[in-house]
């Protein structure tokens, strides 16, 4: 007998999925004609005290806008500069992104990376991605040569080595054609599957390349990401954050600790700046 909580929630992801073939709604409209509050503006030159821009980079579903609605304004009031891009788009498909091949979604990042330097002067760049958006960055890196136009990388819960989606991922042939439907349909998610040939490749040979420094926060509570701390990366230069050590009382899960969470900001802020950093706590709500 088939575990009917998680057959909900594949029945979730198929939703989910289904919403992204449907025409523009008000929502996506909005959102194409939304402020960026700051951000996203290509006059903006890095001052000494944060010298290099920083590129946000959506999660899976997401885009360069709703993904940003709170982390942006949060280090632009700080005094970066800060861009966002959208990638991964498929064809009709104008609200929900980051679903198309991850490789070519990587692509689409190292042309973002050389308009954000050409703009603003700097040297190199530093990236914060959500989910699906602090993993495929690594392949930019490994592959792309973004490792000589990147500085740092944070990742917040990223799914580094990919996921089982709290084992909904085994489930798939137990249901005649999604298998086939999510890898024809929406190969960003197939990508993501613990196992799958893109995880493999980004994985061999170790998870980081020299001259980068690797951030990833993560959450106990992350429901997709799964288990969280496969999220995690092993080599030189990396930190790994669990971010409930730093405040046990956030309750934050995969979408909240990326686009609500100022615990969670503050430690990104620390990565981006660490000779400034100051401890993160419950207290960083505030700051």
């Amino acid at each position: 007998m088939l575990p009917w909580k998680h057959v909900l929630r594949a029945l979730s992801v198929l939703l989910l999925t289904a919403a992204a073939t449907l025409a523009p709604t008000a929502a996506s409209a909005q959102a194409s004609t939304t402020s960026s509050r700051g951000w996203n503006d290509f006059s903006c030159k890095p001052s000494a005290a944060h010298p290099r821009p920083v590129v946000l980079v959506h999660g899976t579903f997401g885009n360069s806008i709703d993904n940003w609605l709170a982390l942006a304004p949060y280090l632009v009031n700080r005094g970066y500069c800060v861009y966002s891009l959208d990638y991964g788009q498929l064809p009709n498909v104008p609200f929900f992104h980051g679903l198309g091949p991850i490789d070519k979604s990587a692509e689409q990042l190292d042309a973002y990376v050389d308009k954000v330097l050409a703009a603003t002067g700097a040297a190199e760049a530093d990236l914060v991605g959500h989910s699906q958006g602090g993993m495929m960055p690594r392949y930019y890196l490994k592959f792309l040569g973004g490792a000589e136009k990147v500085n740092a990388l944070v990742g917040i819960a990223p799914d580094n080595h990919g996921t089982t989606l709290l084992g909904l991922t085994k489930l798939l042939p137990y249901f005649p054609g999604v298998e086939d439907f999510v890898t024809e349909k929406t190969p960003g998610l197939a990508d993501q599957i613990a196992g799958s040939p893109f995880i493999t490749k980004l994985n061999a040979g170790g998870d980081t390349v020299p001259g980068v420094i690797y951030t990833v926060i993560a959450t106990k509570y992350d429901e997709v990401v799964t288990p969280y701390r496969s999220g995690f990366l092993d080599g030189p230069n990396v930190t790994n954050v669990v971010i409930q050590d730093k405040c046990a009382l956030d309750l934050s899960e995969h979408v909240a600790i990326g686009t609500v969470d100022r615990v969670t900001f503050h430690e990104v802020e620390n990565a981006l700046d660490p000779a400034h950093a100051t401890p993160t706590t419950c207290l960083s709500v505030i700051g």
